[in-house]
């Protein structure tokens, strides 16, 4: 899933310029950024499946509040440790997007589908994401993607959407209003986090917005820890852990670095291929059963990602 994006010009997505002695630069060229987002990409891939884990022995509230105090104190202690000054007040209200959308927004809506819905159903949502964010930082930022970017992204959202839609036996469910505000709100989160990751490290992005959530996600966890019962299992574990320091520290890290590298619609396309691998995860992990439709569909959403990250935008 390498990009051939080292023959392309470097265009940066319109956004106000940072003040003087602010600015962050940028390791690694493009395909760097691909190579980050792509991580980024993978990690998620595994939310869903590790989120099932989890649920098997913790409640939807309990599992979300507890993922983002482990995820907050993994980051906080980074921070700490590296003695990272506050962001500048102007970031405050960007960083409390993020921490809406993709610390609380999206783990709570997608944890409680999760709990009348197949991760096949569920992975409707990731199939949205990227033309979600794209349009989102089209409206947010000003960025103006070419025509043929758009009817790439187009055509690998309807893809995905055909096949996540054919697996899950194309039903809608009660669970489908959960997940498609999740749509939203982690799209939010993803377009201004892309945007303060271009003046500050990436990981320091997701690691403020995990630590300005505490004074919510510790009582929050106190309280569901006290209404819903736990089992702890190896799974159950095993799930919470992945998804509090895989899926909402280590891959955000990621995932924003390689935004800020190559832009947020560019980044947001790679993940036309998570859903193909969260369903890859569920047959590996929870026995889900795929039909032979992947491997074409899989091809096809390829083909969209290498015309997307050429397509000049």
């Amino acid at each position: 899933m390498r990009a051939q994006s080292s023959a392309i010009d470097q265009r940066t997505v319109a956004v106000e310029a940072p003040p003087a002695g602010e600015r962050h630069s940028r390791s690694g060229g493009t395909s760097g950024g691909t190579l980050q987002a792509a991580l980024g990409v993978v990690a998620f891939s595994l939310t869903f499946p590790a989120t099932a884990w989890g649920l098997e022995g913790f409640g939807p509230w309990s599992l979300v509040a507890v993922r983002s105090v482990l995820a907050a104190v993994i980051a906080g202690g980074c921070l700490l440790a590296l003695r990272v000054p506050l962001p500048g007040r102007r970031h405050w209200a960007g960083l409390a997007v993020v921490a809406a959308g993709v610390v609380v927004g999206f783990p709570l809506l997608t944890t409680l589908a999760l709990q009348t819905s197949t991760t096949a159903h569920a992975a409707v949502v990731v199939g949205l994401l990227p033309l979600t964010t794209a349009l989102l930082s089209a409206l947010r930022m000003g960025s103006r993607p070419s025509r043929t970017f758009w009817c790439a992204a187009l055509v690998g959202a309807a893809a995905v959407l055909a096949f996540t839609a054919t697996q899950s036996g194309g039903a809608l469910g009660t669970a489908d209003l959960y997940l498609f505000a999740a749509l939203l709100v982690c799209a939010a989160g993803y377009t201004e986090g892309g945007r303060l990751a271009r003046v500050m490290p990436g990981w320091q992005v997701i690691g403020w917005a995990l630590v300005l959530c505490l004074p919510f996600s510790v009582p929050g966890a106190l309280l569901a820890l006290s209404y819903e019962p736990v089992q702890l299992t190896a799974h159950s574990v095993t799930g919470l852990l992945w998804v509090a320091a895989g899926s909402q520290f280590l891959g955000l890290v990621v995932w924003y670095r390689g935004m800020a590298a190559i832009g947020i619609p560019r980044a947001s396309q790679l993940q036309l291929a998570q859903p193909l691998l969260t369903l890859v995860w569920s047959v590996l992990l929870l026995g889900e059963h795929l039909t032979v439709a992947a491997p074409l569909t899989a091809a096809a959403v390829l083909v969209c990602i290498a015309v997307t990250q050429r397509a000049r935008g």
